[in-house]
């Protein structure tokens, strides 16, 4: 009997659906799986390498040798090569030896492995993703928190860095020290998700998990499969979302990676112009390629399938989305309509978008752009790219511009504020204060703010008071709720001794206070994507650096006003007010229990005379640097007689 045996998984329908693109579900083709062969179990292979000569399965069962352990080609020229080796169980280390036509011999990790090893060799292991799962009630009521018209207030984390072992600040926290950790304190914050930086398995910890080598792999790193399934588990059955990390933008030139894989250009472009991200020293997915669309969109529905991801915020997409993308002129060939556009990876996103929401209408894709591409997170039937929602890179950047100003002048920069209200429903934004703002030298959030201590953190509170109050998802980088003053660094904790600091500990008191307010006035989350939610009250009084906006909701009576007083003055400011309402204050940023001054925001005189092009006035007194949050008032019922 020979080392390797016949045996498939395929059927010819898949087949023909890898070829066409349009197969979802390859994990459970491809890769290595527990079988049964003739009543003797065993291990079956499968490896997509249709340009190469010889391929054979190495490991630490048969000393790495290339020539004991060769699989078959399959009869239909659709590149699979595969077999059966008896006697395999979980746990064993192995790759593939790939002998290309030019006579090199290659030694790939499996692209479909579900566990990797974590050294130099990073042989791929047998392994599982089986799991009892015990979150039956979330995942049937999910879609409630997942819609436009929920609130979604995201904590975006790093595994590695948010907190590091207590005997050892070098060591991590596995999957489920995290979860022990992560879930009381995400609750106590009232965040309703929380985003992870990519679990996929990475070589270079530097990458920050954006240079993946197993797509399909858990980081091993923080455990195994089943670990990270636990930490999903009890944030689900917590009542908290889960948003993964996805690439499928790019991957790295490792010798064991998919970077010419059977000795051809097979996963990336072979016009280097296409091919090659020069910003990242990478390679670019072959989009017009069908069975690497098929191993994308694949690997999509492995994380929601497999780990129950709620969600799936798609990393780099304006580098997808256009040919020139960090390159010169000459460095790129238009599209065949003379344009800039990958016009393969725009029909790609669609039929991603398409994929994911018809398999799992409950979940959530989100897209990092930071263009105007157009139409973005509409439909794929109305000529859309089929997003839930994108990143609002532009209103960031205008937002963290203009607080880097003293408010001497802020006067000559009021439009950097009001400038998102112009666009702010093209799409379904989500507002991001994202990792990639607090590292490579543009320092930590409390120090773009401007100003002595007191300063800072004042504009940062009145920043987030915008964030929280503008129409849109929320997302917050971890530190920055309680003013993180180093810039992110991957390779060590959070400086959590920080909270011992009341100006630290009220900014974090604040954001939980800000994150309750969102998640329990209907106005602001019922109508966030929606124009009749938003209302500009002043836009235009730049000499006072003062902005007033109403929220509302689905309900008449659902309305809240926001005031943003961004110099450092007391003052009494009149607005107007429709008639017959009347308003308290619910939120302060410049209270003392969140490190504020204490200036208390008191409505001091009410007239009926028409100001701001509305019947009635109220004059409001201003604390300095500050944003205050002011409820309508339901009317008071008439008593009978």
């Amino acid at each position: 009997m020979s080392a390797v045996q016949p045996f498939t998984l395929f059927t010819e329908q898949d087949i023909y659906l890898f070829r066409e693109g349009t197969h979802h579900r390859l994990y459970e083709k491809f890769g290595s799986h527990n079988v049964v062969c003739n009543g003797v179990p065993g291990v079956y292979f499968a490896v997509w390498a249709p340009h190469a000569k010889e391929v054979s399965v190495i490991g630490n069962f048969n000393d790495w040798n290339g020539t004991s352990h060769k699989l078959s080609p399959r009869w239909d020229s659709s590149g699979i090569w595969e077999g059966f080796i008896k006697g395999l169980t979980w746990g064993t280390l192995y790759k593939y030896g790939i002998t290309s036509y030019d006579g090199s011999f290659l030694e790939k990790s499996d692209p479909y492995a579900l566990s990797w090893e974590q050294n130099v060799q990073a042989a791929s292991i047998v392994s599982t993703t089986w799991y009892e799962w015990e979150d039956t009630e979330w995942m049937a009521s999910r879609w409630k928190k997942n819609r436009l018209r929920a609130p979604i207030s995201v904590y975006e984390m790093h595994l590695g860095s948010w907190m590091r072992g207590t005997d050892d600040p070098k060591r991590f926290f596995s999957y489920r020290e995290i979860a022990e950790r992560l879930i009381p304190y995400l609750k106590k914050m009232e965040f309703t998700h929380v985003e992870f930086m990519p679990v996929m398995e990475h070589p270079y910890e530097p990458s920050w998990g954006y240079q993946i080598t197993g797509f399909y792999a858990a980081n091993s790193r923080f455990g195994a499969p089943q670990d990270l399934m636990y930490l999903i588990e009890e944030l689900h059955k917590n009542d908290i979302g889960v948003f993964l990390d996805w690439v499928p933008s790019h991957f790295p030139g490792d010798a064991n990676g998919l970077f010419r894989f059977d000795g051809s250009p097979l996963y990336e472009y072979a016009d280097l112009r296409k091919g090659y991200h020069p910003q990242w020293n990478s390679y670019i997915f072959d989009y017009g390629k069908n069975e690497v669309r098929s191993f994308l969109i694949s690997n999509a529905m492995f994380w929601l399938d497999r780990y129950h991801a709620d969600g799936l915020r798609v990393d780099a997409v304006t580098s997808m989305l256009y040919l020139d993308y960090a390159r010169n002129p000459g460095e790129w060939e238009p599209n065949s309509d003379g344009g800039n556009v990958n016009l393969e990876a725009k029909s790609f996103l669609q039929q991603f978008n398409t994929a994911v929401y018809r398999d799992f209408p409950d979940v959530m894709t989100i897209a990092e752009e930071s263009s105007d591409f157009p139409m973005l997170t509409r439909p794929v039937h109305d000529g859309g790219v089929g997003f839930g929602m994108k990143w609002m890179m532009g209103w960031m950047h205008d937002t963290l511009d203009y607080f880097k100003e003293d408010p001497v002048n802020r006067k000559y920069f009021h439009n950097k504020i009001t400038f998102a209200s112009m666009y702010m429903y093209n799409e379904n934004y989500m507002m991001p204060l994202s990792h990639d703002e607090v590292v490579h030298g543009k320092s930590s959030m409390i120090y773009k703010m401007t100003g002595d201590e007191w300063q800072k953190f004042a504009n940062l509170r009145s920043l987030y008071t915008y964030m929280f109050t503008h129409p849109g998802a929320k997302l917050m980088f971890m530190g920055d709720e309680f003013g993180q003053t180093h810039e992110w660094y991957f390779g060590a904790s959070l400086d959590w001794h920080l909270l011992q600091y009341h100006v630290h500990q009220g900014l974090q008191d604040f954001v939980r206070a800000l994150n309750h307010l969102y998640r329990t006035e209907k106005s602001m989350y019922e109508l966030q994507f929606d124009p009749a939610g938003f209302e500009w009250v002043e836009a235009n009084d730049g000499n006072n650096s003062i902005y007033i906006y109403l929220r509302k909701g689905k309900s008449a009576g659902d309305v809240t006003m926001v005031v943003l007083n961004l110099t450092p003055r007391v003052f009494d400011y009149k607005i107007g007010v429709d008639e017959g309402t009347s308003w308290e204050v619910i939120l302060n940023s410049d209270d003392t229990r969140f490190g504020g001054s204490g200036v208390t925001p008191e409505i001091i005189d009410e007239e009926d005379d028409e100001w701001m092009f509305r019947p009635n006035a109220i004059i409001l007194k201003l604390p300095p640097l500050a944003g205050v949050v002011l409820k309508q008032k339901a009317p008071e019922k008439k008593k009978l007689s």
